[in-house]
């Protein structure tokens, strides 16, 4: 009789547990009959999502990750307000003109994630949306780490911009030891017009634009104009390296830096630079060095001038204290030293001191009208005892 009776309370515990609400909500099923994504370049990404759930749909979130380079993994969230239901159509644009656009090439991962009243979770799988400029049909080619997008011109065009890529490397690293890290994608855009269609917000005299983040450089050349886009290309490729060699989390290199490596890569300072710079210094209206380590002016003529005085910065450290130092300073950079620590740290003087000494050079190199020109000064590699860094 006492077997019996527990025999029968297993019974009723078997369907107590069956009736109960914990097996009733693993009953629950949440399903994804719609999930994609479309890029519309150079302005937007579509994300749409449908679910369908046994109960109220509460919460839906985006996740989303860009490919790039950084220090650490950033993932983007896009919380939905909508009316709780148990079949729920979620969408979001992306919109480049808010946060600024992506290059041809880009990749973001995604994922979605969802609740329902019971609190069951469900996340769906992790998809890819590529951020390709589909509005032209691309050719390729690829050696050692550059890979080269055009669609404009022959094989014979692709040739020799891809070996004067090759010399411009060759001749920064035997300038300043600089070199590429990581593989870079160059995308050939068949006029300047063209290039800017692939931007949010172009600049109208940039013709060239590199996107340190995802390794990519975005340039406009005609082969008719292909002269010009050679500099231009060995310019931007250049600002690639240096942001290779120097990127780190606490600070980035000051624009005459910058900009005066990837005009030196280029070979000698063009005459309209020079002429801005001989202007420049006949009425004393040199810009300080201090000055040029923030963005350059959005005035031409300024702007052009940064870039001159640039050029001729980066000419006298070479020149005066060789390849070696300069090589030296990015490697300080990388380690986050301020401008002028690092400065310090290789040269013994900090930006004003380097603008004393700049002045003098640049102004016997350009004299003012009706000046002869002294003989160029028979300048040695100096050594100096290297302080400990000071860090930004």
């Amino acid at each position: 009789m006492i077997k019996k009776t527990f025999v029968l309370a297993l019974v009723l515990v078997s369907l107590l547990v069956a009736l109960s609400p914990i097996q009733a909500q693993t009953e629950t099923e949440i399903v994804v009959p719609g999930d994609s994504a479309r890029a519309v370049f150079p302005t937007s990404i579509d994300f749409n999502l449908a679910i369908e759930g046994t109960v109220n749909i509460t919460d839906i979130r985006l996740h989303y990750i860009v490919d790039q380079g950084g220090f650490a993994q950033v993932t983007s969230e896009v919380k939905f307000k909508f009316t709780p239901a148990t079949s729920v159509a979620a969408s979001w644009t992306w919109e480049m003109i808010k946060t600024g656009g992506l290059p041809s090439g880009t990749v973001v991962d995604y994922w979605w994630t969802i609740e329902d009243a019971g609190g069951n979770k469900y996340k769906t799988a992790r998809q890819q949306v590529r951020f390709d400029d589909n509005r032209y049909s691309w050719r390729s080619l690829a050696e050692d780490n550059i890979t080269l997008y055009w669609y404009w011109g022959d094989d014979s065009f692709a040739r020799e911009l891809m070996t004067t890529i090759h010399q411009g490397l060759a001749r920064l690293a035997e300038d300043t030891g600089a070199h590429l890290e990581k593989p870079v994608k160059v995308y050939i855009y068949g006029s300047t017009q063209d290039l800017h269609g692939a931007m949010i917000f172009p600049v109208e005299w940039s013709g060239g634009v590199a996107y340190t983040g995802q390794n990519t450089i975005a340039i406009g050349i005609a082969p008719e104009n292909i002269s010009w886009g050679k500099r231009a290309m060995v310019h931007e490729l250049t600002h690639m390296v240096t942001h290779q060699m120097t990127y780190n989390p606490y600070n980035y290199l000051p624009t005459w830096l910058s900009e005066g490596l990837s005009m030196y890569a280029e070979g000698e300072l063009e005459a309209v630079f020079k002429e801005l710079l001989e202007d420049a210094v006949a009425q004393d209206t040199l810009i300080s060095v201090r000055s040029l380590a923030s963005p350059f002016s959005a005035y031409p003529t300024q702007s052009y001038l940064s870039y001159a005085q640039s050029y001729s910065l980066v000419e006298f450290l070479i020149s005066s204290y060789g390849q070696d130092r300069i090589l030296e300073l990015l490697n300080t950079f990388k380690q986050g030293a301020s401008y002028d620590g690092a400065l310090i740290s290789v040269y013994g003087f900090g930006m004003d001191g380097l603008n004393v000494l700049w002045q003098e050079y640049v102004t016997e190199k350009y004299p003012p009208a009706g000046e002869k020109a002294p003989p160029p000064p028979q300048v040695g590699v100096f050594h100096f005892l290297e302080p400990a860094l000071i860090a930004a």
